[in-house]
């Protein structure tokens, strides 16, 4: 058994004394796991960092082996993360949420596409927040739990939507709220993609699509935490302000 395709490293981690196991994400193969031998040496490495663009070959005797990869390096993102706080942080978490939702050898083509071009934006801070917001949003859809923000899910009207319901992820009117409006979440421009997007209503937008990973997705993934890595990432976004 055997494939090849380009993607994105999510992690690497050391396994015996001169290998490393990674973990990439693929159009193709979804995430996957194997084996690099040689993974620790001093010319390997360096290049092993969470976001790198690889081209990857992965060979198994058979389909449900780990398996062994060879790589060749086509990009680094590390070198624009490092010298900028909060891209590095955008980083972390980007691929940590990736490697914990994405169920393994499961394809998502759209995604992987997403998440390339999000991590091609690396160090463009005026842009970053706001598509990392839109990224996260096309994960929830991606994973399932896709937010509906087209429509009062009370009145059926499409004005004045200014909340959303934590537990079916549709939009509310601030008539349709009425007396429960202090239950819902918000429900700021940027996330129904109108208005100028301003910073403020970035770090509303993420307090949303926050609550439906935590309290949506990770509760269906075994009731395990968000990676610290998110959280790192709208704090870092939130000081920046």
């Amino acid at each position: 058994m055997e494939w090849r395709d380009q993607g994105i490293l999510l992690s690497a981690r050391r396994h015996g004394e001169t290998s490393a196991i990674l973990e990439m994400f693929t159009a193709s193969q979804g995430r996957h796991l194997g084996i690099l031998r040689g993974g620790t040496s001093r010319k390997i490495a360096p290049i092993l960092q969470p976001g790198a663009q690889l081209d990857v070959a992965w060979r198994a005797r058979l389909a449900d082996h780990i398996g062994s990869f060879t790589v060749e390096p086509l990009r680094s993102r590390a070198a624009v993360a490092m010298g900028d706080r909060l891209a590095l942080a955008g980083l972390n978490a980007v691929t940590a949420l990736l490697s914990f939702c994405l169920p393994e050898r499961e394809p998502h083509a759209r995604l992987y596409r997403r998440s390339e071009a999000l991590l091609d934006l690396l160090g463009q801070g005026e842009l970053w927040p706001l598509a990392y917001l839109q990224w996260e949003l096309a994960l929830l859809e991606e994973m399932g739990y896709g937010l509906d923000l087209s429509r009062c899910a009370v009145t059926g009207g499409h004005e004045d939507l200014v909340y959303v319901s934590p537990k079916t992820g549709r939009a509310v009117s601030r008539r349709g709220a009425g007396e429960w409006a202090e239950r819902l979440l918000p429900l700021p421009a940027v996330l129904r993609r109108t208005g100028e997007a301003p910073d403020a209503e970035i770090a509303e937008g993420f307090v949303t699509t926050g609550y439906f990973l935590s309290a949506h997705l990770a509760q269906d993934l075994g009731a395990r935490p968000l990676p610290e890595a998110r959280a790192r990432f709208v704090e870092a976004f939130r000081r920046s302000l």
